[in-house]
């Protein structure tokens, strides 16, 4: 167990375009998979493995993070002493005194939170993945190979080379050199999961503040051997998920139709945890048809349901047809509608006879609270 570990999670929005769905929200608190946040996936990994202290740095967006997240009690972190933290946004920067810039950038706002730290090392985590990882082995692995920083990465590609950060491994298995920001992935692929000391940390903080340097990627693991580090990979070869655009976040949420997917996201000996609901069981009407879907408690179906994934309190009318859709809480769909290849965020009311039909590479996304 990783008692001698603090968690930070990075909650910022990497410049992905989930149109609607972050409008209102960070991405890491974009709902998935029909009761879970995107948070929950690398909040719960840390809980499992141990980490009981765990800070969470905001910058946009944040309301709804902090209503999902609340005193971390869900996640058995609801402590007197250490537990949850949020941390408000923060800038360094004269000329962006809102929204830091990078990581670096971030860490060096929170330096008396650094200095704080009682744990002797960090695992530092984009909030925005869906993985299922022990980062217990992660550690192991940081702690015998005598790295500076150590990598969780995968040789799956997410699509999104732009935003990304990527691994060339030497003959030794060490990493050769890190790509940020490509035209087009090479190697593996960084998870954006970080195993360090906090004294290397704060060395790097105060290195790259001195210098007006932001980026974590950029400017620190791109340039690792002018600045001496010892950088080693652990390359995790499960189930991940990462939504760079509508269409990501789409076909990746259908992939929890795949039952080898849940299996791997949701292991019983490794939990996925979220915030607690007491929902009644759903009701099945004596004209409904539900196949291939992934159905949450509380739903009211009368109608028809194919290859979708409903959330909590989802109402489907006699008549209506509902297939290829991802239908976020309190959903509620017309008698006689039919939809197809369509994302509702959270209470939004389709009228009856309403036809709405998108695709699989460009489904419509009707934004929270739509009335349609």
């Amino acid at each position: 167990m990783l008692n001698n570990v603090h968690g930070i999670l990075m909650t910022n929005q990497p410049g992905y375009d989930l149109k609607e769905l972050t409008s209102i929200r960070a991405i890491s608190s974009v709902p998935y998979g029909g009761r879970y946040r995107l948070v929950d996936f690398i909040l719960s990994n840390m809980v499992n493995d141990g980490i009981t202290d765990i800070g969470v740095i905001l910058q946009q967006n944040y309301q709804s993070l902090l209503d999902h997240l609340g005193s971390g009690k869900d996640w058995d972190l609801a402590r007197r002493q250490g537990g949850l933290r949020l941390l408000p946004p923060f800038s360094m920067s004269a000329t962006h005194q809102h929204n830091y810039r990078g990581m670096m950038e971030a860490m060096a706002g929170l330096r008396s939170y650094l200095e704080e730290i009682k744990q002797e090392y960090l695992i530092i985590a984009d909030a925005d993945i869906v993985l299922n990882i022990s980062l217990e082995d992660v550690f192991n692995k940081h702690i015998s190979s005598g790295a500076d920083i150590t990598i969780a990465c995968s040789k799956t590609y997410t699509g999104a080379a732009f935003h990304a950060t990527y691994l060339t491994l030497a003959e030794d298995g060490s990493v050769a050199e890190v790509i940020a920001k490509p035209a087009k992935g090479v190697g593996y692929e960084s998870l954006n999961i970080y195993v360090m000391s906090k004294a290397k940390l704060i060395e790097l903080v105060d290195y790259c503040s001195a210098r007006d340097m932001y980026s974590f990627s950029r400017q620190v693991l791109c340039n690792k051997n002018s600045l001496g580090l010892k950088v080693v990979p652990y390359i995790f070869e499960g189930y991940v998920a990462r939504f760079p655009s509508v269409a990501d976040y789409f076909s990746h949420s259908m992939d929890l139709l795949n039952k080898d997917v849940r299996d791997d996201l949701f292991n019983p000996a490794h939990p996925i945890r979220s915030k607690d609901r007491s929902d009644p069981a759903t009701y099945y009407g004596p004209e409904a048809k539900v196949d291939h879907s992934f159905v949450s408690d509380g739903c009211i179906i009368e109608g028809t349901v194919e290859n979708s994934i409903l959330f909590r309190n989802v109402k489907i009318a006699k008549g209506a047809v509902v297939k290829n859709c991802i239908l976020m809480k309190d959903v509620e769909i017309g008698p006689n509608a039919n939809l197809n290849c369509v994302i509702c965020d959270k209470s939004v009311i389709i009228g009856a006879n309403r036809v709405l039909s998108g695709c699989e590479s460009y489904p419509i996304v009707y934004s929270k609270g739509s009335r349609i």
